[in-house]
């Protein structure tokens, strides 16, 4: 009996949409990505340098990373910052996280948009 459907195809499509469900469920929201970034040592490691509210461990070298927006009240300044602090400061101590590939550039946008909101 021919009923015009090709399972094969159809259970391939079924598939495919259940693992694409499961990747799409599997991926934090994007402040809670930023938040692995920050406090992942092999990546952004703020925690290391910085104080985030509810962070663990924070670190003390440099400054406490609240009332971002009064600081960086340009969104591209806080992303240059990130990228290559050494521009503004040859002296800094901060890895240009960007320039040497640490994180890429969707992971430094993960990071400012969270870091705007504290």
């Amino acid at each position: 009996m021919n009923t015009g459907i090709n399972l094969s195809a159809w259970m391939t499509g079924i598939i495919v949409g259940l693992a694409l469900t499961a990747t799409l469920a599997a991926e934090p929201p994007p402040q809670e990505q930023a938040k692995q970034l920050m406090s992942d040592p092999l990546k952004g490691n703020c925690l290391a340098c910085h104080k985030v509210a509810g962070g663990v461990f924070p670190g003390n070298i440099g400054p406490a990373l609240q009332n971002i927006r009064q600081l960086f009240p340009d969104r591209a300044a806080l992303y240059a910052q990130i990228y290559d602090p050494t521009v503004i400061n040859p002296l800094t101590v901060m890895p240009p996280f960007g320039r040497h590939g640490i994180l890429t550039e969707k992971e430094i946008n993960l990071i400012v948009d969270y870091l705007i909101t504290l």
